[in-house]
């Protein structure tokens, strides 16, 4: 009697992790001459590491070293709020550069690698907010998050929206929920194609 398939959604979760395995090991190969630039930028540019660690909420509520190249002065975090919002007099000059082309997030391929990210998921928060999810939006913490996502997509701009003394309320009452609600929608009609599409989108999206 011949063997039963596997369930769908274990598949689908296999076949991806593969392709996050190969295409974040030959997009750190094949990247590696820009990566080495930006990081040798980043040094030159500004005073510090040249890499930034962030504290977030992975996959099952698990924290985890988030990479990004740092596109800010040393303790930002101790300098201001832990997001960054308009015109941020913590940014770098390389940082702004890093940010508008999201090239900062790149060093993200190594989460990927290592099984704590995915290439297409929701963008893992910082666990100060994740604290204030609601049972429904703690969906998203059931799947690896990602480098880009449907929500990041959107809110592509999101650091133009947070201006003003009240950056946070704007971000916990308006922003946090629509992204959340977003990547939830997503999430539900998601298939390996849609996450193709979506990596198609972003890279567009980077260049232009």
């Amino acid at each position: 009697m011949p063997s039963s398939p596997l369930p769908k959604p274990i598949a689908a979760d296999t076949i991806r992790r593969l392709f996050d395995v190969a295409a974040s090991a030959l997009g750190l190969l094949l990247l590696s001459p820009l990566l080495l630039l930006l990081a040798i930028w980043v040094r030159l540019d500004s005073p510090g590491p040249i890499f930034y660690r962030a504290r977030r909420v992975g996959r099952g509520g698990d924290l985890f070293a988030l990479y990004k190249f740092r596109s800010m002065v040393v303790d930002a975090d101790r300098q201001g709020p832990g997001i960054t919002v308009s015109a941020d007099r913590r940014v770098t000059r390389a940082g702004r550069f890093l940010r508008r082309t999201k090239l900062d997030e790149l060093p993200q391929l190594l989460n990927v690698l290592k099984g704590e990210m995915s290439l297409v998921g929701p963008r893992p928060e910082d666990p100060r907010y994740v604290a204030l999810y609601t049972p429904e939006q703690r969906g998203v913490l059931a799947v690896r998050p990602g480098i880009t996502s449907a929500a990041s997509l959107a809110f592509r701009h999101e650091e133009q929206l947070l201006g003003g003394a009240n950056w946070e309320t704007i971000y916990r009452e308006q922003v946090m929920p629509a992204k959340l609600a977003i990547d939830l929608a997503y999430l539900e009609q998601r298939t390996l194609l849609s996450d193709l599409r979506l990596i198609l989108r972003t890279v567009a999206a980077m260049v232009d």
